[in-house]
């Protein structure tokens, strides 16, 4: 069964083709995908690779966690599930005004 994995901390300047290259060292890769911003186009530094078989993901993970890529320290760990995240500006998240403390007269 095919696993992701995260990988932060990457060079602006790679490319999915990179990372698709790094990996495919270790096993077979399934997907590299790059996150960009959505206004400017710009890697936001991090990444995710599908790997085919676990034992490659676990592979890729003990060997490529904490080394050198394009002259960054990168981190490569097994993705966590997306989490949904509500539109409503719900929850803390709403930036309100208020509190009470003290007036700084």
């Amino acid at each position: 069964m095919a696993k992701k994995l995260y990988v932060g901390n990457l060079s602006y300047n790679t490319q999915e083709e990179d990372l698709r290259e790094a990996f495919s060292k270790i096993g077979e890769v399934v997907s590299a995908t790059l996150i960009v911003d959505q206004a400017s186009g710009r890697s936001k530094g991090f990444g995710f690779v599908e790997m085919a078989s676990d034992e490659d993901a676990e592979k890729a993970i003990s060997s490529m966690n904490g080394t050198s890529f394009m002259d960054r320290t990168i981190t490569v760990n097994e993705a966590k599930p997306k989490t949904e995240r509500s539109g409503s500006g719900g929850g803390r998240g709403d930036r309100g005004g208020g509190g009470g403390g003290r007036s700084w007269r």
